[in-house]
C-alpha cells in the first residue's frame, strides 16, 4: 500500500551542474547521468586542484615545506571552483575482508508522468542525503536507436517516445543491475535533437545509492527487482503540460504546434494506459514533486536506515587476520644482494637528508620496475637484424600495460615505470584514511579507457595492513581487469599487508624490495621507512595525520 505525503509549496535552489569529463569516477549530464558525490573530484582538471590543495608535486621541489592542513571540521566537506563543487569526503569500503562486494548499491526509482518533476525530486533527495558517492541515472538514457522512417517520424513529431517499446529495456536492466552489484558501468547519451544516441557513452562508477528516473520506471518487472524503494511522482497534468512545452521549445528546439499535438497524440494516451497504473507498485506517493518536503524526510531517513545497516569495518579485520601464515607462494621479493641492502639502509635512516632518500628511493623503484616486468607473459616472435638474420626473440603476450599508482605516495614510482616503458598509459586512485572511523576511504579514480584489457602494474610506496592495496585492487576488479593482470608493487611490505591481499585476491601478483615482520598499534611497519610521502616530498604531518594517508598505507 502505497503512502502518501503533502505539504505546502515551497520553492528550492537549482543543482550546481557539474563539468562533463570523458572517462569518470561518476558521471553528470544534462538528463542523462547525473551524479553527486562528496568525493574529490573527476577529471584530469580536478586531480590538478587536488594536488594543488594537498602539496603533492609529482616532481619534488628539494627545499623542505610544511604541510598545509585540510579544512576544519565545522566546514562542510566541499571545495568550491567557479566551475564546480567538489566533495572531498570519501567512498567506504564496498567489500569484506575477502575482497568480496558484499554491499549493494541502495537504489531509489522515480517514476511519474512527463515533465512531472522527477530529476528536481531526485537532486532534492541527493542534496538532503548528504553521503557520498550518489549517482542519478534517467532513463532518458536508453530510449532504442531509432531506424531510418522512425527518425523522420520522429521529427514529424509522429514517433511515441511515451511507449514501453521506445525504451531499451534488456540495456537498461543489465546497465543497472551491474551498477547495483558496486561495477563500473557504460551508459549511453541520447540527443533529442537528432534522436539518436551520441558515439561517446558516458562511464559511471562507485554508487553507494542509485536514484533512478522514468515515466515507465516501473514498467518492467526485471526492472522493478533491482528497486529497493519505489517512489510516484504525483504532478497535476495541467503543470505537466506547461512545463513539457517549456522544456521542449527552450531546450529541444521544437515548435508548440508539434509539442501540443505530440501530447494529444502520445504522452496523454500513454501516461493513462501504461504509467498512471504503475503508482500501485509505489511505496511512497509523492504530490507537487520537489515542493513536497514531509514526502522528501521520511525518503531520505528510511535511506539512511538502510545504509546504517550496510557498514563493515575492514582495517581492524585485516590486523587481526593471518597471523604466523607462511607468505604466499604469490609473493616475489627482490634478492637482498649488497647493493640493495645498502639502498635501504640509506633510505630507512631517519638522518638521510632529502635530497639522498630521494636518489635512492628513485634507485630502488627502477630495479623493482624492472624486476616486475620479469612476471609479464612473452611470446616468441621473430625479427630480422640489420645483418639479415632472423633472431629468435620474445614480446609482451598481451594488448598492452598501464600503471595505476595510489595517491600520493605511489605516484612516486612513475617516472620509473615511464623510464623503461615507453608511452605507457598512467591512472591514478587517491585513497585515505577516515579520522573518525580509522577505515580507508576511495576519493578519486582516474582509469585509462579499456583497461579492462590490460595488464596493470599497481604502486604503492608501502603497504602495512593492505586496506589501501585491496581497495584498489577491487577498484581495478570492478572495471573487469582480470584479477591474474594486476601485478602489486610496492618499495616495502609488512607480512599482514602482504597476507591480506594474498587471502582477498590469489592471483594477483605481489612483488617488492623487502618484506618487514612486525606492524606496531598504529598499523605503522616495523622497522619500517618512516612517511614515505612526507619525506620524499619534504612535508611534515601534523600530530594527528595518519601515516597511511602518504606512504605508509594501513
Amino acid at each position: 500500500m502505497a503512502m502518501t505525503m503533502n505539504q505546502h509549496d515551497v520553492d528550492m535552489p537549482k543543482e550546481e551542474e557539474a563539468v562533463k569529463e570523458d572517462e569518470l569516477l561518476m558521471s553528470r549530464s544534462d538528463r542523462s547521468v547525473q551524479t553527486k558525490r562528496k568525493s574529490s573530484g573527476s577529471g584530469e582538471d580536478s586531480l590538478d586542484g587536488l594536488l594543488d590543495h594537498s602539496c603533492c608535486p609529482i616532481i619534488p621541489s628539494l627545499s623542505p615545506r610544511k604541510r598545509t592542513t585540510s579544512q576544519s571540521k565545522t566546514e562542510p566537506p566541499l571545495l568550491r571552483t567557479n566551475k564546480r563543487t567538489i566533495y572531498t569526503a570519501g567512498r567506504p569500503p564496498w567489500y569484506n575482508v575477502t575482497g568480496t562486494t558484499f554491499k549493494e548499491a541502495f537504489v531509489i526509482g522515480l517514476c511519474g508522468g512527463s515533465a512531472s518533476g522527477k530529476t528536481t525530486v531526485a537532486n532534492k533527495i541527493i542534496e538532503a542525503l548528504d553521503v557520498p558517492w550518489v549517482v542519478l541515472l534517467s532513463m532518458d538514457c536508453f530510449y532504442k536507436v531509432l531506424s531510418k522512417d522512425e527518425q523522420e517520424l520522429a521529427a514529424k513529431n509522429e514517433y511515441n517516445f511515451d511507449h514501453p517499446e521506445a525504451f531499451d529495456f534488456e540495456l537498461l536492466v543489465t546497465v543497472l543491475r551491474k551498477l547495483k552489484k558496486g561495477k563500473s558501468i557504460k551508459v549511453p547519451v541520447y540527443d533529442f535533437n537528432s534522436h539518436c544516441r551520441r558515439k561517446e557513452w558516458k562511464t559511471v562508477y562507485g554508487a553507494n545509492v542509485v536514484i533512478f528516473e522514468g515515466i515507465l520506471a516501473f514498467a518492467n518487472k526485471e526492472l522493478l527487482k533491482l528497486l529497493d524503494m519505489k517512489v510516484f511522482v504525483d504532478t497535476d497534468s495541467d503543470i505537466r503540460l506547461v512545463r513539457r512545452l517549456k522544456r521542449d521549445i527552450s531546450e529541444r528546439g521544437r515548435d508548440i504546434n508539434g509539442v501540443i499535438k505530440q501530447y494529444n497524440k502520445f504522452v496523454k494516451p500513454s501516461f493513462e494506459q501504461y504509467i498512471e497504473p504503475t503508482v500501485q507498485v509505489a511505496d511512497i506517493v509523492v504530490p507537487r514533486g520537489g515542493e513536497n518536503f514531509v514526502a522528501l524526510d521520511l525518503i531520505v531517513q528510511h535511506v539512511h536506515s538502510q545504509l546504517e545497516k550496510r557498514e563493515i569495518t575492514v582495517r581492524s579485520a585485516l590486523a587481526s587476520a593471518h597471523q604466523g601464515q607462511p607468505l604466499p607462494k604469490t609473493l616475489s621479493v627482490m634478492e637482498s644482494t649488497p647493493q640493495v641492502r645498502g639502498m635501504h639502509t640509506i633510505i630507512r635512516n631517519k638522518d638521510t637528508n632529502r635530497d639522498e632518500f630521494i636518489f635512492y628511493s628513485k634507485r630502488l623503484m627502477r630495479l623493482l620496475i624492472e624486476h616486475a616486468l620479469s612476471f609479464l607473459p612473452l611470446k616468441p616472435v621473430q625479427v630480422e637484424t640489420p645483418q639479415g638474420s632472423i633472431y629468435e626473440g620474445r614480446r609482451l603476450a598481451g594488448k598492452r600495460i598501464t600503471g595505476v599508482s595510489i595517491l600520493r605516495a605511489g605516484e612516486t614510482m612513475e617516472p620509473a615505470l615511464m623510464a623503461v616503458c615507453k608511452d605507457i598509459r598512467l591512472g591514478k586512485i587517491l585513497i585515505q584514511t577516515n579520522h573518525d572511523t580509522g577505515e580507508p576511504e576511495l576519493h578519486y579514480l582516474r582509469l585509462p579507457k579499456d583497461i579492462s584489457e590490460d595488464y596493470v602494474i599497481l604502486m604503492d610506496s608501502t603497504v602495512s595492513t593492505g586496506a589501501a592495496a585491496l581497495m584498489a585492487v577491487r577498484v581495478l576488479l570492478d572495471h573487469d581487469v582480470q584479477e591474474d593482470k594486476i601485478f602489486l608493487l610496492s618499495l616495502l611490505m609488512a607480512e599482514m599487508g602482504v597476507h591480506s591481499v594474498a587471502y582477498a585476491f590469489p592471483k594477483v601478483r605481489i612483488i617488492t624490495t623487502a618484506v618487514d615482520k612486525k606492524v606496531n598499534d598504529e598499523f605503522h611497519i616495523i622497522p619500517g621507512i618512516g612517511n614515505f610521502g612526507d619525506r620524499y616530498f619534504g612535508t611534515d604531518a601534523p600530530s594527528d595525520w595518519y601515516e597511511s594517508d602518504d606512504g605508509m598505507d594501513y
